[in-house]
């Protein structure tokens, strides 16, 4: 196909522009990584002024010209082709983006960096205080932003878009709604009834550098490319792309818990599997990677549940895992996948069970919410989180280092993220079903240790669109319907009908 010199020209100007977002993410992989503690003010000046130059470069008069130079071109490209997408995502980013002021820009990404190194050491230290001041300046810079963006209904829908494309807060208070409604008479009747899991053998000693040998052969197997990505360790785990040939994801381990670096690598494997997967096309440019935050917790939640903890996987791998752990060689296959599945009703969020993950959520949406409309103080977060904590699961925090220190987002600016984990886990099951939909014997293959089957339909469906196109289309391209929770919720009643023992019924629906 004949490209016209006017896209040609854009594109050029804008891989210029990826390769400084490129640098960027490799300062902050560091600084999670292999950075000295003391480099945290100088690496703060150098994302700032990354970040201010790539801002400014962005939004300026040239790549307006060149932008609309495109646009007059567009009506002699197909609309699914990638220069025709690289032309209308470039326009919603550069509307969004030339909102901002590059000096509002630049000062936020200093002010993340030295955040989030200050959230490190007061949770370590479990200061909530000491980490205050940096926390109120984060939410002054997501109202800020919100402000700066414009919004109709909610500041929140100025942060969320950012993550999620197309998505409102309205969308996300209906998905919650119904969410709650069934999930919350589940969690009820599991811990009422249900029989009961031993997991206290997951508390074992467990040798680290098992676990990751462990975790690594498993990646390896799904399909990440260890030629092109690596595993290291951060306190937080994640994934971070700089190019789809160099993609790279972190878990942290735990002698006396072997469920929490395990089931991190199969979670960072599912997002680095989609990095992977967007074609070479489409790097150095705006639409080479993943669509939406939703669509990426999509693959990751599919890896590490769907997958990871299902009993098909573990009928294949828990003999290999038994040879690799001392503590596991008396423990019956059915007693380990009931245990790695327990419903119970926890403090840590990455640790918790698909039943009452999205509980979790929950608390931290609505307390963003709150902060950003001015109804919640920063410094009154701490009670207001265990609160929460006790009205939706039952617990309270004993510190604030597993209360509302314990993840990272709010460090480092990332007020509107935590939905897209939900929207993950209900997108990751509508994909899926879509999947055994077209091929009925995935389970049967996953059970032989087999996933190209699925990594196929998803590299075809999900991963080689990149971000050509708004989530929501995605989905609905690769499932034939809009976004539902209802699968999802199907999936939750039949798996843990069957680990449980129990008969978990949808609540009665009161009629309008």
């Amino acid at each position: 196909m004949h490209i016209p010199d006017a896209i040609k020209a854009l594109r050029a100007h804008l891989a210029t522009i990826a390769d400084l977002r490129a640098t960027t993410a490799i300062l902050r992989w560091d600084q999670e990584t292999y950075m000295p503690p003391r480099g945290t003010a100088g690496r703060a000046e150098q994302l700032g002024t990354l970040t201010r130059l790539l801002h400014e470069l962005f939004v300026s008069s040239q790549t307006q010209a060149l932008l609309a130079a495109a646009e007059g071109v567009l009506d002699q490209l197909d609309p699914d082709s990638d220069e025709a997408a690289l032309v209308r995502m470039t326009r919603r980013d550069y509307d969004r983006q030339s909102r901002l002021p590059a000096e509002f820009v630049a000062a936020r990404a200093r002010a993340a960096s030295l955040s989030t190194q200050i959230w490190r050491e007061a949770r370590r230290r479990n200061d909530f205080p000491g980490f205050l001041p940096a926390l109120a300046e984060m939410v002054d810079f997501a109202r800020r932003e919100a402000d700066y963006i414009g919004f109709e209904d909610h500041p929140y829908d100025a942060l969320l878009d950012r993550y999620e494309p197309g998505m409102t807060t309205q969308d996300i208070d209906g998905l919650f709604s119904r969410l709650r409604e069934v999930t919350v008479p589940f969690v009820r009747v599991i811990v009422e009834r249900g029989r009961p899991v031993e997991d206290g053998f997951l508390h074992a000693e467990y040798d680290v550098a098992q676990q990751r040998a462990f975790g690594v052969a498993v990646a390896d197997v799904f399909g990440y490319d260890f030629s092109r990505g690596r595993l290291d360790e951060s306190v937080h785990p994640f994934e971070t792309s700089f190019h789809p040939d160099d993609v790279r994801i972190t878990t942290r381990y735990q002698r006396n818990y072997l469920p929490s670096a395990m089931f991190a690598i199969f979670h960072e494997t599912g997002h680095a599997l989609y990095e992977q997967g967007i074609p070479p096309a489409l790097a150095r440019t705006c639409i080479g990677h993943g669509a939406s935050m939703g669509l990426h917790e999509s693959q990751s939640r599919m890896w590490e549940n769907l997958v990871g903890r299902s009993r098909p996987f573990w009928q294949h791998y828990y003999p290999i895992l038994q040879r690799s752990f001392a503590p596991l060689r008396q423990v019956e296959l059915d007693t380990f996948y009931r245990a790695v599945n327990r419903v119970q009703p926890s403090l840590i969020r990455v640790e918790a069970d698909e039943v009452t993950y999205n509980l979790h959520i929950m608390l931290r949406y609505e307390l963003e919410k709150q902060l950003l409309k001015g109804a919640l103080a920063v410094e009154d977060l701490p009670e207001a989180w265990n609160e929460r904590m006790h009205a939706y699961l039952g617990v309270t925090p004993a510190t604030d280092a597993d209360g509302v220190m314990q993840d990272t987002h709010w460090s480092g600016g990332s007020i509107g993220y935590f939905p897209t984990y939900t929207l993950g886990n209900v997108v990751s099951v509508q994909l899926f079903e879509a999947a055994r939909r077209v091929h009925p014997s995935l389970l049967e293959d996953i059970g032989r240790g087999q996933f190209a089957t699925l990594l196929g339909w998803l590299r075809q469906h999900v991963h080689r669109h990149g971000r050509k196109f708004l989530p929501k289309e995605i989905i609905k391209r690769a499932t034939g319907t809009d976004l539902t929770p209802e699968p999802y919720l199907q999936y939750l009643r039949s798996k843990f009908s069957d680990v449980y023992g129990v008969t978990l019924e949808e609540p009665a629906r009161r009629s309008s």
